[in-house]
């Protein structure tokens, strides 16, 4: 019998955390055009020259650190998430689970998903904010199979929901905890992206990076602007935690190449903030909704030992949503809305911006 279904989308994960396994990961998830968007003979190179030879290795060795007995941190909380956002909703949705990188494959799960007749399909990607090398890849990666494989079936994508109130009360109240005691200030730390990915992602072409408060206010090219979104972020969580604006900071971590990324840079602002005064530090990264190598290894581990020896006192990370009720209840809400829609009728509302 054919029913509803909804395909959350995250970033994916090696099978192991085994040198051959990062390196086919790191292989796939670099080869992306939206990710390194270089020409492919130069992209190849790239990957052949210079990261795949050395770096496979060192991220293994990360991995290594943030592994479970179930697996990925990433991939074992997903499937987590799956399972509570299925107990909620019962034979209303079938809840399928996609890596855009790795494991399970859009393409495997989109088999299972023809295999039991879905009727229509919901993406649901598991990113706050729109980014070309994270929302936009995932999205045209499940449309386009989804349009092979499962032609005319109807198809809406959740959009990004970096402002949705639901969506920022959950992430403020899973955050309120962790900020009950006395602390210096709160670092909002955002996954980064290069400066040229903004500019790439204006529909304008016109708008993002011409003047230096481009982000402020409001303006169409802000529907897929990832700085605008990020900032945006932190202003209605800080708003609804009741923080001053001397109590918290932007930054941006995770950045590769040479090219600029978007600053100020999380590692650079670690090193400095104590000298400026800064010894009690909680930190937060909004840009994932699962703790991942991006947060246990870079910001908890690697993150607090620059900290600690540029001289602070205290660094606590504050985890990511994971499995917290008012994510699940957001999920579940968002999905109920859609299922209240004829099929195809709610494009307007949930669609790729």
């Amino acid at each position: 019998m054919s029913s509803p279904a909804v395909l959350l989308l995250n970033l994916g994960s090696p099978d192991s955390p085994s040198v051959p396994d990062v390196r086919r990961y790191l292989a796939e998830f670099l080869w992306d055009e939206r990710v390194l968007d270089v020409p492919a003979w130069e992209r190849w190179l790239v990957l052949n020259l210079f990261i795949l030879p050395t770096r496979p290795k060192n991220s293994a060795e990360a991995y290594e650190k943030v592994w479970t007995k179930e697996g990925s941190p990433l991939v074992v909380t997903s499937k987590h998430v799956q399972a509570k956002v299925q107990t909620e909703l019962g034979k209303d949705a079938q809840i399928a689970l996609a890596m855009r990188y790795g494991n399970p494959s859009v393409a495997s799960v989109v088999a299972q998903l023809k295999e039991m007749g879905a009727s229509r399909v919901l993406i649901v990607p598991l990113y706050p904010h729109y980014a070309m090398s994270s929302y936009e890849t995932a999205v045209v990666q499940a449309e386009e199979t989804l349009a092979r494989e499962l032609p005319g079936v109807p198809v809406d994508t959740l959009p990004p929901f970096y402002q949705h109130p639901a969506y920022i009360n959950a992430l403020a109240e899973s955050m309120r905890p962790q900020l009950a005691e006395k602390f210096d200030k709160l670092l909002f730390s955002y996954h980064g992206i290069p400066y040229h990915h903004l500019q790439k992602s204006d529909p304008s072409h016109a708008h993002c990076l011409s003047r230096p408060d481009c982000c402020d206010g409001c303006h169409p090219a802000h529907d897929t602007c990832y700085r605008h979104q990020c900032l945006r972020t932190t202003e209605l969580v800080v708003a609804k935690l009741g923080l001053r604006r001397e109590q918290y900071e932007v930054s941006f971590q995770s950045r590769l190449g040479r090219r600029p990324w978007l600053t100020p840079y999380t590692d650079f602002r670690l090193r400095d903030l104590p000298g400026e005064g800064v010894k009690n530090l909680r930190v937060v990264s909004p840009a994932f909704v699962s703790d991942c190598l991006e947060t246990l290894e870079e910001l908890a581990m690697r993150g607090k030992e620059i900290f600690m020896e540029a001289g602070g006192s205290s660094y606590t990370l504050i985890p990511c949503l994971n499995e917290h009720p008012q994510w699940i209840g957001f999920l579940r809400d968002e999905i109920r809305s859609w299922l209240t829609q004829p099929p195809g009728h709610g494009r307007d509302r949930w669609k790729l911006p």
